[in-house]
């Protein structure tokens, strides 16, 4: 899984493995699913973070894992 951070176009990229994206899709406002030929979902986009989260500091994202 790799995670992706654009501050200036303010977006977060999750891509969940490294299978061919062959169709996306913008299942809500600024939120885009990538699905791979299987019809699973490999990657995941938001958009206009600071829109969704007022108090977002992209640079004080972090990871946590489980």
């Amino acid at each position: 899984m790799r995670i992706s951070v654009d501050s200036k176009a303010e977006a977060l990229y999750v891509k969940l493995d490294d299978s061919k994206i062959v169709e996306s899709e913008e299942v809500s406002p600024g939120v885009i699913l990538d699905y791979n030929e299987q019809q699973q979902v490999v990657g995941l986009e938001m958009l206009n973070l600071s829109a969704r989260s007022p108090h977002l500091d992209l640079k004080d994202l972090e990871v946590q894992r489980a």
